[in-house]
């Protein structure tokens, strides 16, 4: 789940810099969809980790590298992808959304489906729909 994670979080992060780069600000919608996205992975993730046994003495301090991780690729988006084609700013968009799709379809949805029920297919869509606003 924490692999997961990372490699949904990096691109995210690097998209996030590119569009700093880009226009100078980044759009509140995209910043919210990233936030509502992120918060129950690790939620998930924190959970199944006390669940196996994890202190949170070990949980808070990867947390804290994960995101200092994160800070660290919205600056190389910012500073070393922005000189890049369009064909490989296109590459990274691409995997960016595919990892976000991979986390959901893998272990959010079905873990949020067993827990909430059908709502879950619901509360997907009107994500879908908020983060397509921008």
């Amino acid at each position: 789940m924490i692999l997961a994670i990372i490699l949904d979080w990096i691109p995210e992060s690097i998209v996030i810099g590119l569009g700093i780069f880009e226009g100078g600000i980044v759009s509140s919608a995209m910043l919210v969809a990233v936030f509502i996205s992120n918060l129950p992975e690790a939620v998930a993730a924190t959970t199944g980790m006390k669940e196996g046994g994890w202190r949170i003495g070990k949980i808070i301090p990867l947390w804290i590298f994960i995101a200092v991780l994160c800070a660290l690729a919205s600056i190389a988006g910012f500073s070393f992808f922005s000189g890049l084609s369009d064909l490989w700013l296109s590459f990274i968009q691409t995997f960016a959304g595919g990892s976000i799709l991979i986390m959901l379809t893998n272990s959010m949805i079905p873990e949020s489906y067993e827990h909430a029920g059908k709502i879950v297919g619901l509360f997907t869509i009107l994500g879908f729909l908020f983060r397509f606003q921008q």
